[in-house]
């Protein structure tokens, strides 16, 4: 089931443009076009710095997105019909669309990071920062994508599992990835600081260029998402249960 979730990722260009190319695009925009102004005193190459986490974390957003919409799709095209008579293990089927979720994540993770360093982003972490920061990325990565899964499971068709994911989409631009918490409204700033993402990003952060990770904000976040990564899981699967058997 990884394999076949791996292997329809060629197919779907759209799918490949939206979890790769675009986190890239972003990266371009935010720091070429918004970088002078949100950080007028440190310059582009300041901002850079700063908002490149936000970026690792919004890719993974539109990676998991994708995954709802396959998700949606092979409940709606007659597949798991056949593969309920096949010696096919119940919780395969959407382990296959999450392990391919977290490859194609790691490519565009990868992808951001390379073109990030071309632009001068100079990391200070060493071996141990990389791997924890990395770590924290795939824990949010898994955790997200069974959300993603339950939504696609949900959704009618897979234009609706697209516009069901738009709030995964939405959430980092109110968080810390691309401009301090401090600088918003008091009633935003307040959903920014204690939302799940904000954490996420700031650990990241903090491991990357900050010389380590606030130990507050690092239990936070993984707090959070192994909290996501319960609910999601366990929507996934009681829903999948629930659709299978009709």
């Amino acid at each position: 089931m990884i394999g076949r979730s791996l292997r329809r990722l060629p197919r779907q260009p759209d799918t490949v443009i939206i979890s790769v190319a675009l986190p890239v695009m972003l990266l371009l925009l935010f720091v070429y076009v918004f970088g002078g102004a949100l950080d007028a005193a440190g310059g582009r190459t300041a901002y850079l710095t700063y908002v490149v986490p936000g970026i690792i974390v919004l890719a993974s957003g539109w990676g998991a997105a994708s995954t709802a919409v396959a998700v949606a799709a092979d409940m709606t095209n007659g597949i798991i019909d056949r593969f309920r008579s096949m010696p096919v293990r119940a919780p395969a089927v959407l382990t296959g669309h999450v392990a391919a979720s977290l490859a194609a994540n790691a490519v565009a993770t990868a992808l951001v990071i390379g073109i990030a360093l071309g632009l001068g982003f100079r990391p200070d972490a060493g071996v141990g920062g990389w791997f924890a920061a990395i770590g924290v990325v795939a824990f949010y990565v898994l955790a997200i994508t069974w959300v993603s899964v339950a939504l696609g499971l949900l959704a009618g068709s897979p234009d609706a599992a697209n516009g069901m994911t738009f709030f995964i989409l939405f959430l980092p631009y109110v968080s810390s990835g691309f401009v301090a918490t401090d600088t918003m409204p008091g009633a935003l700033r307040a959903f920014a600081d204690h939302q799940p993402l904000t954490p996420v990003i700031d650990t990241v952060r903090g491991l990357l260029v900050g010389g380590g990770a606030d130990g507050s904000d690092l239990a936070a976040a993984l707090v959070w998402c192994a909290g996501i990564l319960l609910v999601g899981y366990t929507a996934s699967a009681v829903i999948y249960r629930r659709r299978s058997a009709r």
